[in-house]
């Protein structure tokens, strides 16, 4: 069984671009402000969900693994 990710956009940053959208299909939705929600906050690790956050042009998705908390993205410096 692989890693399980828990997923949060960090509202007070997302400008709304829809690039979590372009990478992540089904993965996150905006909201009627164009403020981005993923549809499912802990799910499986995944190609599209990471290279949502790493295009994100604000760096407003953050994911953790589920269960410790350690940092997937963006990386601990």
């Amino acid at each position: 069984m692989g890693d399980r990710w828990h997923v949060e956009v960090d509202r007070s940053l997302c400008i709304g671009s829809g690039q979590c959208l372009h990478h992540a299909p089904g993965g996150f939705r905006l909201d009627h402000a164009r403020q981005s929600h993923p549809t499912a906050p802990d799910t499986d690790a995944g190609e599209q969900v990471l290279a949502a956050a790493e295009h994100c042009p604000v760096e407003a998705i953050v994911i953790t693994l589920r269960d410790s908390g350690e940092a997937v993205f963006p990386p601990e410096e």
